[in-house]
């Protein structure tokens, strides 16, 4: 018996349409088709990911910043052009583009919170 490693990564969200809606406009993803009634599954590569209800039991308007603690990265062809029209549309920067390791980075907070760091691949 192996775990080879993530699968799938979803974050509870306060509005779900909203938040769909925020990752579709804003960042270009594309839904995916049969998505469970709970949540938007996106049509992401190599890992699905998606927004959904919270589970019962989860407040998520307790935490300064959902999924604190946890790091979510996004692959971008071009980060810089993600980071110009996420800051155009008054997104919050949470970190300022920079060339590092893993090329072109950068993090914003998403309509719940959550820190998404966006790179481009060196």
């Amino acid at each position: 018996m192996t775990v080879t490693g993530p699968d799938f990564l979803g974050l509870q969200v306060r509005d779900l349409e909203k938040s769909a809606h925020f990752y579709e406009t804003q960042l270009g993803l594309q839904r995916a088709q049969g998505a469970p009634p709970h949540a938007v599954v996106f049509a992401t590569e190599p890992i699905a990911f998606a927004v959904r209800e919270p589970l019962p039991g989860v407040d998520l308007d307790t935490a300064p910043r959902p999924g604190l603690g946890v790091v979510l990265w996004l692959r971008s062809d071009d980060a810089q052009a993600v980071h110009d029209k996420l800051a155009a549309a008054g997104v919050e920067i949470t970190v300022a583009p920079f060339d590092g390791p893993f090329g072109r980075t950068f993090t914003f907070a998403d309509p719940d919170g959550y820190a998404v760091t966006v790179h481009s691949p060196n």
